[in-house]
């Protein structure tokens, strides 16, 4: 079981902390302040948004085209959940990926809104889904299943692999909650005469192993007691690469499961980003954040 924790944003107007505060500013108000709406119960320890990745591809072709995957995003308390903004952190073995390689895109519904990324001190991509969006708001008991695209410029690094997590972070004007946070999706850059070697190597091992495709996949059967976003998850999702399946809601998986990571990986991930959040005001907000991720 996971502690809920908090994501503390912090104004990063260096000039402001030079100007003295004027005196009324001293001055305790008389208003009572309003409790902070959120949609994690106080007596909780785990996330109230569980998110999920899924449905995305195992390779990007460096200067190829957008591929599609989703991100679900699933709320577990009897309360509507506003101002939901998830963060894709990029994490690449070699450390070369520069967020201007990077071009990600999230649906608002019919609307795409691009995705800017900044470099943390470890070398990580982070990008939050901001673009002036409000945020996405989840109904209680429901799933938001939000499209994502993907695509790598020509010059990234070829071959390099991956891994993208989402972080999701509730935001409260000049501050906001950690609500979230997904498993791993791994995948790797390669350019297209990688992809066709691999490809044929593939052909060359199935030729020699005849009749194991005739065996079903563990797992891709849905059992009654699934719904059918759990039918997509467990798979593939909606295929690869699709425009269809904007953000979509949908009812609470039964039972609740998060998307499995690698096989065979034991070692933890330390990520650290510091990151540009929102501009709000002229001022940017910040997150720094620390996550222990485990691979399973």
């Amino acid at each position: 079981m996971r502690l809920r924790k908090f994501l503390p944003l912090a104004l990063t107007a260096p000039a402001l902390a030079l100007v003295p505060a004027p005196a009324h500013a001293l001055t305790p108000t008389l208003v009572p302040a309003s409790p902070r709406p959120t949609c994690a119960a106080p007596d909780t320890r785990d996330f109230p948004i569980k998110t999920r990745i899924h449905g995305g591809p195992a390779t990007y072709d460096v200067g190829g085209d957008f591929r599609t995957w989703y991100i679900d995003l699933t709320n577990t308390t009897a309360h509507s959940c506003g101002g939901i903004h998830p963060i894709v952190v990029l994490v690449d073995t070699k450390r070369l990926l520069r967020p201007g390689q990077a071009r990600l895109e999230f649906y608002e519904g019919e609307r795409a809104h691009p995705v800017t990324f900044q470099t943390s001190d470890e070398a990580e991509n982070v990008g939050a889904f901001d673009d002036g969006f409000p945020g996405f708001t989840v109904g209680p008991g429901r799933t938001l299943t939000v499209k994502v695209r993907l695509s790598v410029t020509s010059d990234a690094t070829a071959p390099n692999d991956v891994v993208a997590n989402a972080a999701v972070v509730q935001r409260h004007n000049d501050d906001g909650d950690w609500v979230g946070e997904s498993n791993d999706y791994r995948f790797r850059i390669q350019d297209e005469e990688q992809g066709e070697e691999q490809g044929e190597e593939q052909g060359e091992e199935q030729g020699e192993k005849p009749g194991e495709g005739d065996s079903e996949t563990e797992g891709a059967s849905q059992s009654p007691s699934q719904s059918p976003s759990q039918g997509v998850g467990a798979g593939v999702g909606p295929s690869a690469g699709s425009d269809s399946g904007n953000a979509t809601q949908k009812q609470v998986p039964s039972p609740d499961e998060l998307a499995r990571t690698g096989p065979g990986a034991a070692h933890r991930l330390g990520v650290t980003a510091g990151l540009v959040l929102f501009a709000a005001g002229g001022a940017l907000l910040a997150v720094t954040r620390r996550v222990r991720l485990r691979r399973r």
